[in-house]
């Protein structure tokens, strides 16, 4: 058996929340979040579950990859 891996993908749900954002909600600042963690912002899901975001970066492997869904074995 041989593995050969085709095309990646990836998907990020469009909200950001910044750490200014965080800084709203908990005490914390940019800088402290930042300088710690190197981290300015994040893609949150507000309303995707996992599933759907796997979901979507599948299909963005599938169509980087230039084969059919029913050529395939397993997606990972």
């Amino acid at each position: 058996m041989s593995l050969h891996i085709l095309g990646t993908g990836s998907y990020l749900p469009p909200t950001v929340v910044t750490n200014d954002d965080l800084a709203k909600l908990v005490d914390t600042n940019d800088e402290w979040i930042s300088t710690r963690t190197g981290i300015r912002s994040r893609h949150v899901s507000t309303d995707e579950p996992a599933s759907i975001l796997a979901a979507k970066a599948a299909q963005a492997a599938l169509e980087n990859s230039g084969v059919r869904a029913d050529e395939l074995d397993l997606i990972l």
